[in-house]
């Protein structure tokens, strides 16, 4: 099996209103297919009958019928995956919320807040007994068209309907939005039912087959003039990469054999028409990095990307900020910023020759914090793509020849405040980021001072002396006492007021590596949401 990623690249159809009825009526019988067949394998009936009574009674052909199987596999495999993950952060969650809530019970009896933690962590555990349930039982829940737009036919004036007749028509047309094709690297141009042709203006000519069950007079729909903005080049590379070649089997000695690249479609119909999404194996991108040059490491936070460059020693040459500020952006900008941030990254590292180093997160632990901590965080964390970002990096990386190499990200933090943030006069982030490369090219994390001094937010700094180490212990374990410590010298610099002080100066040493700071008019401490515009780099040490 190919280890190749698999990109999909998409594109707006110009059609005539035949054609977009054409793929009205299709995306009608394929989701109607869709859910018959789930609601019969919930029954427990065999795959084999079903595909012979579905061809009959739907018109379909094998390989349309083959296309909503592995579709409606996937997501049921998805589901029982992910479910596991669900039930574990649920937990977490619950436990986090518990804890709060005895906090405020404490500090405050009777106020709101502790009424809305109640609430919520009753909503909590109703889930968590749901997907428990479903989990011995075995049982997968799928709502096709959207359990969000399910739930609004209960509060139409809300939403917007005038009627539940109204909000019907949405949903049944949600339901059928939508229909896939499935290809196989063994069949013409990588797909048996929808074949691309490049036509001599450059452009694509689709021939898609069309179910029998849909009633049209052709079994096929030409689309012509299709275009893709991004990705034309990769798509028209893999359509000619299908060769002949001589294979032997067990019946016939030699027989002749199409090997290539599947190519997948999906047609998706939104409010101005329909789209189609080509899925194709990325081609083979030849490494520019090696790691004797050093490597590039990367912070991740809700608010910026972190980034230190080291040489093939593991000394730092350079310290970077990148913002992404993705509060209150729609769920394409982000996309776009994080995006352009990736791009920005993995061309820094294809000039260097360096490869990438980058946290195997655990997100399910980033999900419970919520549960614990205050709105802004809060609201900061929900909006933050983690998982989009790692997956946007490893694709840009891809596509630059960059080696990705992922570490544990346990104390990380903690390594790059007490070891490298002081010692070099950067932030507690790159310091972290400064950990992060190391850590990846194998070299040592043994603490480099006796006393540590960590930078704060405010540009201050907590002392305190580091326990004895056990060298017979790992060194993570050494670095889970020194975690303590210095939660507790910042619990104890918040109490004394420390916050509140104005800035210290940048160190020469910190602006020879590249950070910068812009003055403002007011001290931080004096407005909690005054931060620097999203093209403003901001490398302090906090």
């Amino acid at each position: 099996m190919s280890k190749l990623p698999v990109v999909t690249y998409q594109t707006r159809l110009r059609l005539t209103p035949e054609q977009s009825a054409s793929l009205d009526v299709y995306a009608e019988l394929y989701g109607r297919a869709q859910r018959t067949l789930f609601a019969k394998m919930r029954a427990g009936a065999s795959m084999n009958e079903l595909k012979r009574s579905f061809l009959r009674r739907f018109g379909l052909t094998a390989r349309q019928f083959n296309a909503i199987r592995v579709e409606l596999e996937g997501k049921i495999a998805s589901i029982r995956e992910r479910r596991p993950e669900l039930i574990e952060e649920l937990q977490a969650r619950i436990k986090r919320g518990q804890k709060a809530i005895i906090r405020l019970e404490k500090k405050a009896p009777g106020s709101n807040t502790l009424h809305q933690k109640k609430r919520r962590l009753a909503i909590l555990q109703a889930k968590l007994a749901s997907l428990s349930a479903d989990q011995e039982s075995g049982r997968v829940r799928l709502c096709f068209g959207s359990r969000r737009l399910f739930r609004r036919q209960f509060a139409l004036e809300e939403n917007g309907y005038a009627d539940h007749a109204a909000w019907k028509k949405d949903w049944q047309a949600e339901r059928s939005s939508q229909f896939f094709v499935l290809g196989s690297k063994d069949e013409t141009s990588g797909n048996q039912s929808c074949q691309a042709t490049v036509a001599p203006d450059g452009s694509l000519r689709l021939r898609l087959r069309l179910p029998d069950g849909t009633g049209e007079p052709s079994k096929h729909l030409v689309i012509e003039g299709v275009r893709f903005a991004y990705g034309q080049e990769a798509i028209l590379q893999t359509l000619s990469a299908g060769r002949v070649v001589i294979a032997q089997t067990k019946t016939v000695k030699l027989v002749r054999k199409r090997e290539g690249s599947a190519v997948s479609y999906r047609f998706v119909r939104d409010r101005k028409g329909w789209r189609v999404f080509v899925s194709v194996e990325a081609q083979p991108v030849a490494l520019v990095t090696r790691r004797l040059a050093g490597a590039i490491g990367v912070d991740i936070n809700p608010d910026h990307l972190a980034l230190a460059e080291t040489d093939r020693f593991g000394n730092l040459v350079e310290v970077r900020r990148i913002g992404l500020h993705l509060y209150g952006k729609s769920e394409e900008q982000a996309k776009a910023r994080i995006g352009d941030a990736c791009r920005q990254i993995a061309r820094a590292c294809a000039e260097s020759g360096k490869p990438l180093v980058i946290e195997r997160l655990d997100l399910r632990k980033r999900r419970a914090e919520l549960e614990a901590v205050d709105p802004v965080r809060a609201r900061s964390l929900s909006s933050f793509a983690y998982a989009k970002t790692i997956a946007m990096l490893k694709a840009a990386s891809f596509r630059a020849g960059v080696e990705v190499i992922e570490v544990d990200p346990a104390y990380t933090s903690v390594i790059g405040a007490v070891n490298h943030a002081r010692r070099h006069g950067i932030g507690s982030h790159q310091g972290a980021a400064y950990a992060i490369a190391r850590r990846g090219l194998g070299l040592s994390e043994r603490p480099s001072v006796r006393e540590a001094v960590v930078p704060t937010r405010n540009g201050g700094h907590v002392t305190f002396a580091l326990p004895a180490r056990n060298r017979t212990k790992h060194v993570w374990s050494f670095w889970s006492d020194v975690r303590k410590g210095l939660k507790a010298a910042h619990a104890a610099h918040a109490r004394s007021g420390g916050n509140r002080l104005p800035p210290a100066p940048l160190l020469p040493k910190a602006r020879a590596l590249g950070a910068t700071r812009t003055l403002s008019a007011k001290p931080r401490h004096a407005n909690r949401r005054q931060h620097c515009s999203a093209d403003v780099v901001d490398d302090l040490p906090w």
